[in-house]
């Protein structure tokens, strides 16, 4: 082991990093990112440390230059340095310290000084440090160092020189001087992926386009969806994610409500994918044709809106995958393939791939294959079907290398399954997860939830989405409920969440008929084409535009990490603010958590975070209803009816002074 013998500082303790380094933390461009460390050295010397980051080029190879900025000091040896990167892509970071014998140098000659001790060998001492810096120094720096050493050098001058020596032009230089030799890194660089803005900040509706028809009775198709798109873009969304658009199997078809013998006409679930028509680059034909699919794609972003495809690594027994690649699944002692299962439930109409066979390499090409074929469609966001029932490697490795060749491509998981395993997909490269948020009902559960995912290592790189309902998903807070029920869950997610979904219009329709003993819905549109009058307006759905042109017109909602919780003296009433980065945007939501009753009681509103100082009065706006109102101090009343808004959006707006 080679041993640097002029090594006297420690760098430990440095954060972010995930799994020691492993996995790239996440940021979007412009958000910014705090590294912290313990740096330290032995003895008394003083110590100084700078950050480096530069950009990874993309390919073999990186950028030679490192950028630096100094590192801050905190006290107890801890230091930090914030920065933001305005472009995407994958950077390294680490960090740089040295023993400053300048500073320590500044700091002594300070303590002589005041003690009025002789100083005549001190001065000498800082002559002969600057002296030594001369060949590092760029033209300007030289010009200086050499009047100081002069300076420190004629007795006559004492106090003056004093003074220069500790000037923030002396320190300022000699820190532009310093021997970069004797700096040492840390022993490891890290890295952090920087991602377009919608990866943090996005709003998502999730519809069938089977079901996009004007006439009742008919498939849609997507030239139907066209006509929906007014109408999503008027309620504020961003994202539109449709189910599996793909020819769908016939064998073991799925009938109404999941029942295991279909009816002449029943359309079979859409995950159940591939038939003769083709398999996960085909298009079912009674949607339309692939041109009709690029010009769906190619309207919606004319109107700021992203078609989300969903992906899922599953065939239904007539997929071409079947009978041309036997290898990729698993064939059962009587002959046949096995089938999807999560005993006691069966399902007979999907078949898993084998991710273990032997070869794999061909299949894992032929995957991202799929991603890329509609990545050349002018799919940029994909919602990837149970990614935990597949091979983490495969998704590191497939995320890895569309990210090589194709920029802002989001990746959704949908993994409602163990917190270990969500986590991991996150680490390896999914740009959005879903939550558990579907099943926080209490205000001491969404305080514990939403602290797990701001507050500790996890806000690195897991970024959740929340989603009130999905069509696998009726959960038990809307079930039976009314309108009240569904405006609490919307709220909530779009504020609590710069990233959420829902699935409509069955939500802003407010259907809620679960299947018996189940969390689903009755009647399932995974098995069935519904008809829906699209142009019918509802208070959930107005409701609905409200809250996304809030989220859009403040920088507040825009990210999820700024949430804190704010007390109150009713625990079916849940507050926090929100501030944006530059302070700029200051927001109070509170929520009543009761669908059923009014519910008051008093909120400790955050006032140093806010920047309003005690027993001032300060006028706050409800962006939902427009009502302002003069708030003063921390504890503040409010009343919320259900069935009225359940819910405040105040904007803090003014700080008045006491008349």
């Amino acid at each position: 082991m080679k041993i640097n013998g002029h090594k006297r500082v420690s760098i430990r303790n440095v954060k972010p990093q995930i799994d020691c380094g492993k996995y790239p933390i996440k940021r979007v461009v412009d958000e910014d990112i705090k590294i912290e460390a313990d740096i330290f050295g032995d003895g008394h010397d003083k110590v100084d440390a700078v950050l480096l980051f530069r950009k990874k080029k993309k390919g073999r190879g990186r950028e030679k230059k490192w950028q630096e900025q100094p590192m801050i000091f905190e006290g107890n040896d801890h230091w930090s340095s914030t920065f933001a990167l305005g472009e995407t892509g994958d950077y390294e970071y680490t960090i740089e310290s040295w023993v400053d014998h300048f500073l320590t140098w500044q700091d002594g000659l300070k303590k002589k000084a005041a003690a009025n001790q002789n100083l005549k060998t001190e001065l000498l001492i800082g002559a002969e440090l600057m002296e030594e810096a001369l060949p590092r120094a760029s033209s300007p720096n030289k010009k200086k160092l050499k009047e100081w050493i002069e300076l420190l050098r004629d007795e006559e001058h004492g106090q003056r020189a004093v003074s220069e020596a500790l000037s923030d032009s002396a320190s300022k230089a000699m820190y532009e001087s310093r021997d970069r030799d004797k700096a040492f890194p840390y022993d490891k660089t890290l890295e952090v992926r920087v991602e377009r803005k919608k990866a943090l900040f996005s709003a998502w509706y999730e519809f069938f386009p089977r079901s996009a028809s004007p006439e009742k009775g008919k498939h849609g198709t997507f030239r139907d969806c066209e006509n929906i798109l007014p109408e999503v873009s008027k309620m504020g969304f961003d994202t539109i994610y449709f189910p599996p658009i793909h020819p769908i199997g016939r064998s073991h078809r799925k009938g109404l409500n999941n029942a295991t013998e279909a009816e002449e006409g029943d359309p079979g679930s859409p995950w159940a994918i591939g038939a003769k028509e083709g398999g996960h680059k085909a298009i079912h034909p009674e949607l339309g044709t692939m041109e009709d699919f690029t010009r769906l794609v190619k309207k919606a972003k004319d109107m700021g809106i992203e078609i989300a495809l969903d992906f899922a690594i599953q065939c239904s027994p007539d997929h071409p995958y079947v009978k041309d690649h036997p290898q990729w699944f698993k064939w059962r002692p009587d002959g046949t393939v096995q089938y999807a299962e999560n005993p006691p439930k069966k399902y007979q109409d999907v078949l898993p791939v084998n991710f273990e066979t032997a070869d794999w390499e061909n299949l894992w090409d032929e995957l991202k294959s799929i991603v890329e074929f509609w990545i050349d469609k002018g799919v940029t966001v994909f919602r990837v079907d149970n990614p935990h029932t597949k091979t983490f490697p495969f998704w590191e490795w497939c995320i890895s290398e569309i990210n090589k060749d194709h920029e802002g491509i989001i990746f959704l998981a949908e993994a409602f399954t163990r917190p270990r395993v969500m986590e991991e997909l996150a680490k390896i490269g999914f740009n959005q997860s879903y939550t558990y948020f579907t099943w926080r009902n209490t205000k001491e559960e969404f305080e514990e939830y939403l602290t797990e995912l701001t507050k500790t290592e996890v806000r690195e790189y897991y970024r959740p989405n929340f989603w009130p309902n999905t069509p696998d998903i009726l959960p038990i807070s809307l079930e039976h409920k009314e309108e009240p029920s569904f405006l609490i869950r919307l709220i909530l997610a779009a504020t609590m969440s710069s990233n959420y979904g829902l699935y409509g219009p069955v939500f802003e329709f407010g259907l809620n008929e679960p299947y018996p003993g189940k969390e689903e819905y009755v009647h399932s549109e995974k098995y069935q084409i519904y008809h829906w009058d699209w142009h019918r307006n509802t208070r959930i759905k107005e409701m609905i535009s409200i809250l996304n042109r809030i989220r859009n017109e403040n920088e507040a909602l825009q990210t999820t990490w700024n949430i804190e919780f704010c007390k109150t003296d009713n625990d079916q009433l849940i507050s926090y603010s929100k501030v944006d980065k530059d302070g700029n945007n200051k927001l109070i939501i509170v929520v009543n958590l009761d669908p059923h009753h009014t519910q008051s009681g008093w909120v400790e509103v955050p006032l140093e975070r806010l920047e309003i100082g005690d027993h001032d009065s300060y006028s706050v706006k409800d962006l939902l209803t427009g009502a302002s109102y003069i708030w003063q101090d921390a504890w503040n009343y409010v009343e919320l009816h259900p069935r009225a808004i359940p819910a405040h959006i105040l904007k803090v707006e003014t700080k008045k002074p006491i008349q």
